[in-house]
């Protein structure tokens, strides 16, 4: 078998690891199952887990089994506070260190010489949360029926497309599946540990079909009597998607997780409430079936308020989402022994802390022209005091970055980090006049060409991120200072996405990645993600479906959209490496995005009764805190 090693950086992370299967005479399990099976309504747990169950070593010990755990939710559309709870349940998996990938559903794996075949195992006798045999129907069904049906899905998803080509599953027999690449794709695995890699196991095809065309020719009475547009609504209101509230929306839905919904994530609900997976395939070093607690409990609140006031007050047992701000840790520490929690530490794997993206493909000519400028860029750039803000904002506690793998790292690149990053107000000013940029109105503003006002909105969501809003006020000072007029756009999350999706806005703040996983998010070096490159959505769009949407990109672009390609169907480390200090080259030359700091570690809370919790972990999206800390074995004691 082969497994994927990383860099090692969160020093005294203990991994979980998957040991010998057990004999199921020795195993146990919850009560209220035990119960149900001395009636006959459950199955006994042998032919629940399978032959070969993944064998979890708690990370301090054995866990009881019981429970309630408390998280909060913020609104309506934090569906990933669950998905980094809940939803760590995909072919493989990272380690608790973030350095290695190791199998999960799949038993064990073969990789051939050219990275371009894969071949998983599955685990025997492996169920849904409904009883049903998961097998390597699934996955082909998942990836060849629904990510590569374009009713469903305009481009197949980006993890399963190597060199603009999609890959293909394969059936073997029911527990082997193999999934093939025209090109070398080394980085698979690695994508496959992360939330964007959860489509093979998302779909279970005995449920599925029935909203499928191609299994149900009467899928239009259905679409009919749900009174939706097509039959991909339906299946959509149905299955889900991996980053959508939907996931969590239907009850009736097989799933693979540890927990299951039982009050599903819709409009208007107060919470969300999963009990325990009877089926679950993972069990402890005892034998005993996994999740130790029974239930689940997402509060949703409005307002962080609300979430800080219910972590004060003891009501949360895990959270970081939305109070993980430098601003809230005084509170929060002060109140740990009243509300009877302790601080874990969140190792930030992120690049900056505040990643401006200029929309250089605006859609009014004149504002394309003015951010799509690099010597416009380069000047606001130096506009910047990042020292005031780092030591208001942030505490002294960061530094002065553009985007890159962070200090320390292998492919850390000097010029990328640091350039243009120094305060100087006479030589941004400088810059803009020599751009085109130096008539002013009577108030000391700059004017385009034309003679109007330079003028734009940031876009920030102050829910998610409270220190972006002031960051972004101080730096809405130091541009006034240099003649640039601008509004801090502060907004609700989905019309952030709705306005950047739709390319409408005119600039857009979010935490920059890329710091320690830069071939999982390299959003910030070259229009990859649709939703992230928030420089160039467009372009972004021409990458994903392979030039058939979206706005061609310049030579430079293209050149770093084929270095990546050449970079994540490498094996070979050193030359994976000299591939993306290629393209850091270039991002460094294109300068299409301004940093503000180095992304600082963050915090959370966790209830002094709650065990099993490591006291430090990664905090990434490619590593979804909590999730591969494995929340399932987790226990009050």
């Amino acid at each position: 078998m082969a497994n994927v090693g990383r860099r090692a950086f969160v020093a005294g992370a203990a991994a979980m690891s998957a040991g010998p299967a057990l004999a199921q005479g020795a195993a146990k399990e919850a009560p209220a199952l035990a119960a149900l099976v001395a009636e006959g309504k459950l199955p006994k747990l042998a032919d629940r887990v399978g032959a070969n169950p993944l064998v979890i070593t708690p990370l301090e010990k054995a866990g009881t089994y019981g429970g309630q755990l408390r998280r909060g939710l913020r609104g309506s559309a934090d569906h990933n506070g669950i998905l980094r709870m809940v939803g760590n349940q995909g072919l493989v998996r990272w380690n608790a260190a973030f350095t290695e990938v190791l199998p999960n559903v799949v038993e064990k794996w073969e990789v051939n010489a050219g990275s371009t075949e894969f071949t998983f195992h599955l685990r025997k006798g492996m169920r849904w949360s409904d009883g049903a045999p998961f097998t390597a129907d699934d996955i082909v069904f998942a990836i060849e029926d629904c990510c590569k049906n374009p009713e469903l899905y305009r481009s197949v998803p980006s993890p399963l497309v190597i060199a603009n080509k999609p890959g293909t599953a394969t059936k073997i027999d029911e527990t082997t599946v193999k999934v093939s690449f025209e090109a070398p794709y080394a980085l698979f695995l690695e994508i496959m540990a992360t939330p964007l890699g959860q489509h093979p196991t998302l779909f279970p095809k005995h449920y599925a079909s029935q909203f499928h065309p191609k299994y149900n020719p009467k899928v239009a009475d259905l679409v009919k009597a749900a009174n939706v547009s097509d039959w991909g609504a339906l299946f959509r209101s149905k299955l889900g998607d991996i980053e959508i509230p939907l996931r969590w929306g239907n009850p009736e839905k097989p799933v693979l997780d540890p927990w299951v919904v039982q009050e599903p994530y819709t409009g208007g609900a107060t919470r969300v409430l999963m009990r325990r997976n009877p089926y679950f395939w993972q069990v402890d070093t005892d034998g005993r079936q996994l999740p130790y607690i029974d239930a689940l409990n997402f509060g949703i609140s409005q307002d962080v308020e609300s979430l800080m006031l219910d972590v004060i007050s003891g009501k949360l047992d895990i959270q970081d989402r939305h109070i993980d701000t430098l601003q809230n840790k005084p509170t929060l520490s002060q109140n740990a022994g009243k509300g009877g929690y302790r601080l874990v530490e969140l190792i930030n794997s992120g690049s900056q802390q505040c990643q401006i993206y200029f929309n250089m493909l605006h859609k009014d000519p004149k504002m394309r022209a003015f951010f799509g400028n690099k010597a416009v860029r380069q000047a606001l750039s130096l506009g910047i005091d990042r020292t005031e803000i780092i030591e208001l904002v942030y505490l002294g506690q960061s530094e002065p970055f553009q985007a890159g793998p962070r200090p320390g790292h292998p492919w850390y690149h000097e010029k990328l980090a640091r350039q243009f990053s120094k305060y100087d107000k006479a030589a941004a000013g400088a810059m803009l006049d020599a751009a085109g940029y130096g008539k002013k109105n009577g108030q000391a503003q700059r004017l385009h060409p034309d003679g109007t006002k330079v003028f734009f909105a940031i876009d920030v969501i102050p829910t998610l991120y409270p220190d972006l809003v002031d960051t972004l006020e101080l730096v809405k000072r130091h541009w006034a200072e240099i003649g640039i007029d601008c509004k801090v756009n502060t907004i609700e999350r989905s019309l952030y996405y709705t306005r950047g999706d739709n390319n409408e806005h005119d600039c857009a703040v979010w935490p920059g990645a890329g710091g320690l996983d830069p071939m999982l998010d390299p959003r910030d070096f070259f229009a990859q993600h649709p939703q992230g490159s928030r420089y160039a959505i467009p372009w972004t769009q021409w990458y994903v479906s392979n030039g058939k949407e979206g706005e061609e990109p310049p030579e430079n672009q293209k050149q770093r959209m084929k270095l990546f390609d050449v970079a994540r169907g490498t094996a070979d480390m050193a030359k994976r490496g000299a591939a993306m200090k290629e393209l850091f080259d270039l991002t460094a030359d294109a300068f299409e995005t301004v940093g503000v700091c180095l992304a600082v570690n963050a915090f959370g809370i966790a209830s002094n009764r709650l065990k099993n919790v490591p006291q430090k972990m990664p905090s990434s999206w490619s590593w979804p805190n909590p999730g591969p800390s494995l929340p399932q074995q987790y226990f009050f004691g």
